[in-house]
């Protein structure tokens, strides 16, 4: 198929029929060239090094990869500047709320769960740790992105740092349309049970999945993420809306539910208790699912690179990256140890709206976070129908003009995606344990394994063999770090995916 052939090399939008090898030495436009300096992920300030492609060296006579970068996404722009479609056209900006719309969701509200396995102090120590860990790779992925502005997701990237090894492609492809469609399947299906709760059953489960799906389906009609963002940002104020109203309604209210009824268990009596640090007798499963819990709602580098596609100045992402940084370490750690304060170890559930005893607070609060199990969705549906679309369409004017055949096929390849998304969510009886399955295996990957590889390359290719002792303790220390986040990554795929099988993912 189509698909499959010409995707198995990276496409580089400012000469598209060049090979990988070829496009190893970028084009040189001395006349569009600018003073942006180099970026050292180690470093706060701009380094003013030269900083060498991944696929090769730059073109003799330029100073940095950072400024060659620049040129090459300045000629991207200039070749579309005449299509009806443009998509060389978000800002930083409209990036953030792309970000903000990914990070803060439903899956805020499982943070109280967490910590009351945890304990309220290492709950927010790995909330802080993690988020920092994930800004540190992210920042690694937009430097990658800088040196190799043809790329245009995760895979073309997957394939650059693995030496152009086409079954690396391959290999990620499958991941990340898996991972994607998964993800449209959970928001399915929690969609449709929120109807379901709030109808009181008035239809069966599988209908109201269906009117998630078509509703999602229309709104992941835009082809641009610029379009995208002006949903994106409806999504994030929200999302952050029905938090906040979730922690304020926690604190007003007399008693968290089941409050001294005794529940299933018989443990439900007594006032709401708070732990400060790790129970004793807490096990190892329950607490690495905890720990799982945090990362997962961390773990997003996966779109990184597609976002960065689109930004008209690439350069300026790493301010979308510190905004969301910033905002999530904020909201999740406030939100969090609230709720968790006012409900306990004892009444506390995951997502926390079912801790609320007060029925009007929960569904106001819990009302409010629609936007969002709409549009986390249609974001990862346009991820995955541009990933196809592209491909199929490259150097067409279907890709960037208003044709009935591009309109058509954007529209079937989304549809197509969705449909999927609602069989594997309503057909698969262990959808759930086996989504957690998926998030251990791929997580693993595109949030830690891939960037610490990526850190090394990325030094190798600017200091050559002995990058590490050439560049000193930074040299040690940078390594040391990045072998731990790859261990981490192990450490994720191996005993993350034997914990996870039972363990469902809020997202």
């Amino acid at each position: 198929m189509a698909i499959g052939r010409n995707s198995r090399v990276v496409a580089d939008n400012f000469n598209n029929t060049a090979s990988l090898d070829e496009r190893r030495e970028p084009h040189r436009d001395p006349a569009m060239e600018s003073d942006v300096s180099g970026y050292d992920v180690e470093k706060t300030e701009e380094s003013g090094r030269s900083m060498s492609r991944v696929g090769g060296n730059c073109a003799a006579g330029t100073t940095n990869v950072d400024e060659e970068s620049v040129v090459s996404v300045r000629k991207q722009a200039s070749n579309e500047a005449n299509n009806s479609i443009k998509y060389r056209t978000c800002s930083w900006q409209k990036t953030a709320m792309l970000l903000f719309s990914e990070y803060i969701c439903l899956a805020i509200m499982s943070f109280p769960y967490s910590y009351s396995v945890l304990g309220l102090i290492p709950g927010l120590i790995v909330t802080i740790v993690v988020a920092l860990f994930v800004l540190y790779t992210s920042l690694i992925v937009w430097e990658f992105c800088m040196r190799h502005p043809e790329i245009r997701d995760v895979c073309d990237l997957s394939q650059i740092l693995y030496y152009g090894w086409t079954w690396v492609w391959y290999g990620t492809a499958a991941m990340f349309l898996l991972n994607n469609t998964f993800v449209q399947g959970l928001h399915v299906l929690t969609g449709a049970k929120y109807l379901n709760t709030m109808t009181d059953g008035a239809a069966c489960t599988i209908g109201f999945s269906a009117i998630i799906a078509t509703i999602s389906w229309m709104c992941s009609l835009p082809r641009t993420f610029n379009t995208l963002s002006i949903l994106a940002s409806f999504s994030a104020l929200f999302t952050f809306v029905s938090v906040v109203l979730a922690a304020i309604f926690a604190g007003i209210e007399d008693h968290p539910k089941g409050y001294n009824t005794g529940g299933p268990l018989g443990k439900l009596y007594g006032e709401p208790d708070v732990l400060s640090i790790t129970a004793k007798g807490a096990t190892f499963v329950s607490g690495m699912n905890a720990f799982l819990n945090i990362s997962y709602t961390f773990i997003g580098q996966i779109t990184l690179p597609s976002f960065i596609a689109e930004m008209k100045k690439p350069e300026d992402f790493r301010k979308a990256l510190y905004a969301v940084t910033i905002a999530e370490i904020v909201l999740f750690c406030v939100v969090g140890g609230v709720i968790y304060g006012y409900t306990g170890t004892k009444y506390n559930t995951a997502p926390a709206f079912g801790s609320l005893g007060d029925e009007v607070y929960l569904k106001v609060s819990f009302s409010l976070m629609v936007p969002t199990m709409i549009f986390l969705g249609v974001l990862y549906a346009s991820i995955s129908a541009r990933f196809i679309f592209f491909r199929i369409f490259e150097n067409t004017r279907h890709k960037g003009e208003h044709t009935l055949v591009g309109w058509a096929s954007w529209a079937g390849i989304l549809g197509v995606t969705w449909i999927v998304a609602f069989i594997i969510a309503e057909v698969i009886p262990f959808f759930s344990d086996l989504l957690s399955l998926m998030s251990s295996l791929f997580d693993s990957f595109f949030g830690f394994i891939f960037w610490g590889t990526a850190y090394m390359r990325l030094r190798q290719a600017d200091y050559g063999p002995g990058w590490i002792s050439k560049r000193g303790i930074r040299g040690i220390a940078g390594f040391a770090l990045n072998v731990f986040i790859i261990l981490i990554g192990v450490y994720m795929l191996t005993a993350g995916t034997y914990v996870s099988r039972g363990f469902g993912r809020v997202s």
